[in-house]
């Protein structure tokens, strides 16, 4: 019994983890609503807010493992009645993808089980991707001139240049 409670309270812990971070936060947005239209100057607000600091946690407690976690399971937030707009947001996208590409390779999640890397000459690089499903596709990088073109299956995916491939590995490593 203590097994089963166990696995039933890890698999709920795991579930609100991983969906109830991304959320529209509806709860803690009514506290700060309410902190708002209490006082109308900031430092009324302040004092206001050191006061009301255990209902903050407790409403972005609720948040994260209640109310954002069925927003992400259901597709619409209880408190806010609104579909989920953190998570869903169009962004700009350092990479763009090719508009022709299979809708497919643009959602998550994807069932990657294993990428092999290799460098053919000193221009290329491959990677073969294998998926749960037993299927492979061969993502290939082909240095021409100042860009990367990269290639899915060698169906044309994007073109790079290399200053903004610079520019996005220096960003990763801070």
């Amino acid at each position: 019994m203590k097994s089963k409670l166990l696995a039933v309270t890890i698999g709920t812990l795991l579930a609100t983890q991983l969906t109830g971070c991304m959320g529209q936060m509806g709860l803690s947005q009514l506290v700060t609503k309410g902190n708002l239209s209490a006082v109308d100057n900031r430092y009324g607000r302040a004092g206001l807010f050191m006061l009301l600091s255990p209902v903050y946690g407790i409403a972005a407690t609720g948040d994260l493992f209640i109310f954002n976690t069925i927003e992400f399971w259901t597709g619409k937030n209880p408190i806010t009645d609104k579909a989920p707009a953190v998570v869903d947001m169009p962004v700009e996208a350092i990479f763009k993808i090719n508009p022709h590409v299979s809708d497919d390779l643009k959602s998550a999640p994807v069932k990657l089980t294993q990428a092999q890397i290799a460098y053919p000459d000193e221009q290329t690089v491959t990677m073969t991707l294998a998926y749960e499903d037993g299927s492979t596709q061969l993502l290939s990088g082909h240095k021409v001139g100042n860009d990367v073109d990269f290639f899915l299956d060698d169906a044309f995916i994007t073109r790079v240049s290399n200053q903004e491939l610079i520019a996005y590995s220096q960003s990763r490593l801070r």
